[in-house]
């Protein structure tokens, strides 16, 4: 049985979207469900002092949540499809601990937010949509969406309802794909993810 906050918490949600269908409870909608689950693990990587700290709780989360093949497809492109398989199989492998220690250090301009997950998704082409707002310490809301696959696992995140994830990550590899192609992605994104987790704990 849920209890007394969790119900609190859903209610809230759905005055802040007012408007939308009567929510359906996020254990009937396995959508919601997950982004409520990776959102809670957000949580809980922020008791965390450093991006390694945080890295650490979210690597497993990550994994399970994202269809990080997927992403990384979306990310650069049609040049994917002529990247040999071995080297498809490395920038997959590096991709997971890089998209880790990127939400570890995004983390850090979170403390003191809060979460709040519309309690019903909508279709999306074959997949869903399930949108959310981050209220930040002074107030100040920001929606976050996520597009789930049709295999149950997000394939992409708009920040501000337009900021595709998939759309920066594609600026970013554009430079080192151009310049030595899928080795210097590789080597970007394994030198990317030691740079991150190496940062110094952020000053309260």
């Amino acid at each position: 049985m849920r209890n007394r906050r969790e119900m609190l918490r859903m209610g809230a949600a759905a005055v802040l979207l007012a408007g939308a269908a009567v929510p359906v409870r996020a254990a009937d909608d396995p959508a919601v469900a997950l982004v409520e689950s990776l959102i809670a693990t957000f949580q809980e990587a922020l008791k965390q002092p450093d991006v390694r700290g945080r890295a650490s709780v979210l690597a497993d989360p990550v994994a399970r949540s994202f269809d990080l093949p997927a992403m990384l497809r979306l990310a650069i492109g049609t040049r994917w499809t002529s990247i040999p398989a071995d080297k498809q199989a490395a920038l997959t492998e590096a991709f997971g601990p890089y998209l880790t220690a990127t939400y570890a250090t995004r983390l850090a301009a979170a403390a003191g937010s809060t979460f709040a997950v519309q309690p019903k998704s909508e279709a999306r082409g074959q997949g869903r949509l399930v949108q959310s707002t981050v209220t930040d310490r002074s107030g100040d809301p920001s929606p976050v969406d996520y597009v789930i696959g049709p295999d149950g696992k997000i394939t992409d995140v708009f920040l501000q309802g337009t900021v595709s994830e998939a759309g920066t990550l594609r600026t970013g590899f554009s430079e080192p794909l151009k310049e030595g192609g899928p080795d210097a992605l590789l080597a970007h994104l394994r030198k990317s993810t030691e740079t991150m987790l190496a940062a110094s704990p952020s000053k309260p």
